[in-house]
């Protein structure tokens, strides 16, 4: 028979090895708060939005808990890519999706935030690649030279592939049958704006300026973009300006605005006017 003494070190070692078991096991907390997550909301949910997003190639900005722009197209980009609807609204569907593939370390990322930190949160790459400490090269939140190569990379000028995206269909929403240097001209405009103080000075901030694009507010917008509008953008963003440093541009057939004849006018390309 067993002693009191062998019968009391066996349960010390199965209680041992169950605190074990409980202290290495995954531990389970709950994702995202039941709100709807969409443009203009702050806080946790969408630190933890951009944080899944990143981690799954989709965002490459900072992670700051501000849904901006950059925030909306990199969702609207996720949400096509899986077959969703393309809203740029975080519902149920769009939460449940990024839960089920990507993972969220919410201790470390509201960290780095804590601690001013520069840091990344890509999938696939170890935590300390994508950390430099505060006042150790470099400010603000941005990508890093650590974070691996992904869907959301930079293209020339730091415009990143959603800029790209973005301007692409503004050109073709806007300029579709134009001459190819029409529709340049038309990427121009953007870039014009971004760099005049009068107008916001991101490229979605220009696009989505309210009253500012026409294809913005009949949804022309969302048209899918051909080659040819993307690659109009790219020769914008690489310095081929045909507009002369137009910030406007108008089709006399179709403008019903006094204000924007008035405007000094450059040149015509195609059906549209180009104008300061």
């Amino acid at each position: 028979m067993e002693s009191k003494k062998f019968r009391l070190c066996k349960l010390l070692c199965a209680g041992l090895i169950l605190i074990g078991a409980i202290l290495s096991a995954p531990v389970e907390t709950k994702a995202f708060s039941d709100q709807v997550i969409q443009h203009g909301a702050t806080g946790d949910d969408v630190v933890e939005l951009q944080a899944r997003l990143q981690y799954a190639g989709f965002y490459n900005k900072t992670i700051d808990g501000v849904f901006g722009w950059s925030t909306y197209w990199a969702l609207r980009n996720f949400q096509y890519e899986f077959g969703m609807e393309i809203d740029g609204v975080a519902g149920q569907q769009a939460k449940d999706k990024l839960v089920s593939m990507t993972k969220y370390d919410k201790a470390f990322v509201m960290r780095q935030i804590q601690e001013g930190n520069t840091f990344t949160y890509y999938g696939g790459t170890p935590q300390e690649n994508q950390v430099k400490k505060r006042g150790n090269g470099g400010g603000g939140n941005n990508a890093n030279s650590n974070a691996p190569t992904t869907s959301a990379v930079n293209v020339p000028n730091g415009y990143s592939q959603n800029d790209i995206k973005l301007m692409a269909n503004a050109v073709h929403g806007e300029a579709r049958g134009e001459p190819y240097v029409g529709q340049v001209a038309v990427a121009a405009v953007i870039l014009n704006r971004v760099e005049d103080p009068s107008f916001p000075n991101t490229i979605s901030g220009v696009i989505f300026e309210p009253r500012a694009f026409t294809a913005v507010a009949d949804g022309q917008i969302w048209l899918t973009p051909d080659e040819t509008a993307e690659q109009a953008v790219l020769d914008a963003i690489n310095g081929w300006d045909p507009s002369g440093g137009a910030i406007y541009y108008f089709n006399p057939n179709t403008a019903t605005s006094p204000w924007i004849w008035g405007r000094p006018q450059i040149k015509t390309i195609g059906e549209h006017i180009f104008c300061m």
